[in-house]
């Protein structure tokens, strides 16, 4: 569809909560879909400047629940505010977007399914990378066999970067990657365990490495920090007849590669040989976009989001059993000064 004729479609009508980094990229892609109908935040002044290129309305949270021409919220918000402001907002009778995790705890997230399930809203999850070109054709090969069997995944996002004080380096960067991994595993884990480095704050981990084993023997890898000296966003799948590597660092021609390989040799002297890698051409799309895309689709459509409600709780399953695993291990070393 042509930018041109996009902006001509009528697609239900979003405010945007939370006028923050991340918001303001939301309040860009709706804004240029012609769907943004309003911005609410509580600092006026960061409101008015990311309203300002759309010509839209600043809003109190109240007047944007009250309104009759928004269809749906998007909140880019702590996760922390997600139940309280999206029980509001479901209540209220609007569609609700929440940028990840969809809550603190899994019972918080339930009360969230439950009420949108009653009042037969959508609730959808911000787990963008479910939404990236590349990572749908990696899901693609692995339900087409393309890999074979899967054996291990293995997933890092590393960087030197924003130092979080709500919410440490597992709950701020995991939930893309457990997304992508029960995404491929197609089931829950059957043990989860997980470990990390207090460097910081005694009580915020700063890295955080989780381990997942599932039915069958898929095992995956996690690894996640905000102290770390260069970026990485790398997803390493490997099955029985290749190896599939998304890079999300890579141009675009290049961010899905595949590996064949086979065992060679004998029982007790085996070896790995390569076959010859191959790449994977992926249309180049915005992910953010896409997933702002699917949100309208599925409020105006009635279909239930790819990321929805369910599909977050999975994921907030799997990020508190890690959250615990990693209070357990917890041995703080504080960085002086």
């Amino acid at each position: 569809m042509s930018e041109k004729t996009e902006r001509d479609v009528r697609y239900p009508r979003v405010a945007v909560v939370g006028a923050g980094r991340w918001g303001r990229n939301h309040v860009r892609v709706y804004g240029e879909l012609g769907a943004l109908a309003g911005i609410v935040d509580l600092d006026a002044e960061a409101a008015r400047a990311a309203a300002a290129p759309w010509g839209a309305p600043v809003l109190t949270f109240a007047e944007a629940l009250a309104s009759p021409g928004i269809d749906a919220l998007v909140f880019a918000l702590p996760p922390s505010r997600n139940l309280p402001l999206g029980r509001r907002a479901l209540e209220a009778g609007k569609h609700l977007f929440v940028e990840k995790p969809l809550a603190m705890t899994v019972a918080d997230g339930e009360e969230l399914c439950g009420i949108a399930a009653a009042r037969d809203r959508r609730l959808m999850v911000g787990h963008i990378l479910r939404y990236h070109p590349a990572f749908g054709a990696l899901l693609g090969l692995a339900v087409a066999g393309r890999l074979g069997r899967l054996l291990s995944v293995v997933s890092t996002r590393l960087d030197l970067g924003r130092v979080r004080r709500e919410e440490d380096a597992l709950w701020a960067l995991a939930p893309h990657d457990v997304s992508m991994i029960l995404a491929l595993a197609g089931t829950e884990p059957e043990r989860v365990s997980a470990s990390g480095g207090f460097h910081t704050h005694p009580a915020i981990a700063d890295t955080a490495s989780v381990a997942l084993g599932f039915p069958g023997g898929l095992a995956a890898d996690i690894r996640v920090s905000w102290l770390h000296p260069f970026k990485e966003q790398k997803l390493v799948v490997v099955g029985t007849d290749a190896m599939a590597v998304f890079d999300d660092r890579e141009p675009w021609d290049s961010k899905l590669s595949v590996q064949p390989w086979s065992l060679a040799g004998q029982d007790d002297a085996p070896r790995a040989e390569r076959g010859e890698p191959y790449r994977i051409p992926v249309e180049p799309g915005e992910p953010l976009r896409a997933e702002c895309l699917h949100f309208l689709h599925c409020v105006a459509s009635g279909e239930r989001p790819l990321t929805d409600g369910e599909e977050g709780l999975r994921v907030l399953q799997v990020l508190e059993r890690s959250g615990a695993a990693l209070a357990s291990r917890r041995n703080p070393v504080v960085r002086d000064g």
